[in-house]
């Protein structure tokens, strides 16, 4: 297959990587003033992956896009709306798009499959490729298991079959809302891990991984989609390489915000957060997790969040 991959940084460049692996002819795509582009084009590696002759680099927007039967977005989840205005400009309608990404648009609420195809692109165009698994371990060849999943279970099957390898297991996912909604969520329970890290309480991890699902699970539910999207792969399924990896650059965003440090790399957590609290109110879903890391983000003291959230009125387990 020609597979583009537009987004040459950390998990971009990987998807180049993998997908060349798998015997794919390969574009991966970055804007020419970006510095992961210009540490690729003149070094021809970066600190995860090296290019080689299956894989080209291009700066060009259109020839990526036009050349390509399957297209690979892997961007900052928040830039999504203001990219696809850009390759809507060429001719698109019969390429298929798949987001590996994870987030929530801050602006509208909208899951990143929505922003696709507000901006154009047909539904059954459209899938998600989403699921635990850091790239400093792909690349050592160990393997993880993911998720496929869209609004057609035929693009579904098709797209396992052309991405299936022996360093990915591919799932077929078959609630697009779950699936996405619990992978973006799961960023905020790692800016939650990494707080309770940074203040001494990783005993508290536990808990985090039992009312983290079922908050999620709720709001997941309250949304039209399957409760039990939120213990799948994309969401209780990503909690050990969110919460307790060193590579997690949520819980370090996390454990760095409670001890007053700076944190530069991307966290997806940040914007999720207020995105899902809002979303979260517009549907009536109770999400105090969340809003704890929203004040806190706002200046609330995390001891203070701490002890509010022990203070609340007792509920059953599974409430």
């Amino acid at each position: 297959m020609n597979i583009s991959v537009l987004g040459c940084g950390r998990w971009g460049s990987f998807l180049a990587w993998y997908n060349a692996r798998n015997g794919h002819t390969v574009i991966n795509y970055g804007r020419e003033n970006s510095p992961s582009y210009q540490q690729l084009k003149i070094e021809g590696k970066n600190k995860w992956v090296a290019l080689d002759e299956r894989i080209t680099l291009s700066s060009d927007l259109q020839h990526s896009v036009e050349s390509a039967d399957i297209i690979i977005i892997a961007i900052s989840s928040q830039e999504l709306r203001s990219f696809f205005s850009e390759i809507v400009k060429f001719s698109y309608k019969d390429k298929i798009f798949v987001l590996c990404m994870k987030g929530i648009e801050a602006k509208t609420g909208k899951r990143l499959s929505e922003v696709a195809i507000e901006s154009g692109i047909a539904n059954d165009k459209v899938a998600v490729w989403l699921g635990p698994g850091h790239i400093q371990e792909f690349i050592k060849g160990k393997p993880n298991a993911m998720v496929i999943d869209s609004h057609s279970r035929e693009l579904n099957n098709q797209l396992i079959e052309v991405f299936k390898s022996d360093l990915i297991r591919f799932y077929i996912g078959s609630d697009i809302i779950g699936t996405e909604i619990g992978a973006a969520t799961k960023n905020i329970m790692g800016l939650i891990a990494g707080g309770l890290d940074g203040m001494g309480l990783a005993t508290m991890k536990g808990a985090l991984m039992s009312r983290g699902a079922r908050e999620v699970a709720r709001l997941i539910g309250a949304l039209g989609g399957n409760e039990l999207s939120a213990y799948g792969l994309c969401h209780l399924g990503d909690y050990e390489t969110t919460l307790f990896s060193e590579h997690s650059h949520n819980r370090k965003f996390g454990e760095a915000m409670v001890k007053g440090e700076k944190f530069t790399h991307l966290a997806e957590g940040v914007a999720t957060a207020h995105a899902t609290l809002a979303l979260a109110k517009s549907v009536g879903v109770d999400v105090p997790l969340t809003s704890a890391v929203a004040d806190i983000m706002n200046g609330a003291s995390p001891k203070e969040v701490m002890e509010r959230m022990f203070a609340r009125d007792i509920k059953t387990e599974f409430e």
